[in-house]
């Protein structure tokens, strides 16, 4: 261990005094191979650092610090061992390169915008430790085509996958209660997801513009869909609605010209003039049977 602090020291790399925490490195480097027994990453180390390509991370670390390689635009693989626990707000953010990671079942946490804008990515499996997909984290992963949620996810926040444009399908746990707004927007490949009898809100904007989306079918445990939640998803041709005591938000089906069908418990549209529809279900904030869909 004291040899690899020393090769460390020699590159220019700065470990705490503890020899707990890597708190430094040159704006040149090329390679690391971060020492045994720092446990730490520390916030912006590898920030901006462009010419980086390869990191080795020891057993020994639990926590990927805030921002940690935010914007290694070279960096195409790594290596995260079964040590670490936390992945911190924007750790591999503007990673354009990166196309292979993979997460440990050791993860408990991944912050906010910890995968954001890395359009390299592939796939990626979440551990089976995350409860909570946190805002932006996948958002901008424009190359993204699988992503594998574990059965113990329970809310996926808003635009977690916005803008994953070669998501294709997304199997939603059963035990998912929440998606957030615009999680899924703007996943242009997107032509099936399954919302499972579990979730009880769909947030504002949430699948809009998943131009492939044919149909959808909302379970009977949604209390509400937020304004906007299928805008723009101009292959949509049916929805099922199975809650008939649910609210709905305002234009959740606008620019969606392909829609020729629409069943709900308190009465189904059926092809014509969607526009002169009025909704059997209560619209948010206005009074019951008053409003159209779009």
């Amino acid at each position: 261990m004291e040899n690899d602090h020393q090769n460390a020291t020699a590159q220019g790399i700065e470990i705490s005094a503890d020899g707990k925490t890597l708190e430094k490195c040159p704006e040149d480097l090329v390679e690391i191979v971060i020492p045994n027994g720092v446990t730490t990453i520390g916030e912006n180390v590898f920030y901006c650092r462009t010419r980086l390509e390869s990191v080795v991370i020891p057993d020994s670390m639990t926590t990927i610090g805030d921002r940690a390689f935010f914007g290694c635009g070279n960096l195409e693989n790594i290596v995260i061992p079964d040590s670490v626990t936390t992945i911190g707000n924007g750790a591999f953010l503007g990673c354009g390169n990166l196309e292979n990671i993979v997460i440990p079942d050791s993860v408990m946490t991944i912050e906010e915008h910890a995968f954001s804008l890395c359009p390299g990515l592939k796939s990626v499996v979440i551990p089976s430790g995350i409860t909570v997909i946190k805002k932006f984290a996948f958002r901008n992963c424009a190359g993204l085509k699988s992503v594998v949620i574990p059965d113990s996810v329970t809310a996926i926040e808003d635009e977690a996958f916005i803008c994953c444009r070669s998501l294709k399908t997304i199997v939603i746990p059963d035990r998912v209660t929440t998606i957030g707004q615009r999680a899924f927007a703007h996943c242009w490949a997107l032509a099936s997801v399954e919302i499972p009898d579990s979730v009880r809100s769909i947030g504002g904007g949430a699948f809009s513009g998943c131009k492939r989306l044919e149909s959808i079918v909302i379970p009977d445990s949604v209390r509400e869909i937020g304004d906007g939640a299928f805008w723009k998803c101009e292959n949509l041709q049916s929805v099922e609605i199975r809650n008939g005591g649910m609210v709905i938000g305002r234009n959740v089906f606008c620019d969606c010209p392909g829609l020729k069908s629409i069943k709900t418990p308190n009465g189904d549209f059926n092809g014509g003039n969607l526009d002169e529809w009025t909704i059997p279900l209560r619209v948010k904030d206005e009074p019951e049977n008053s409003v159209i869909l779009r």
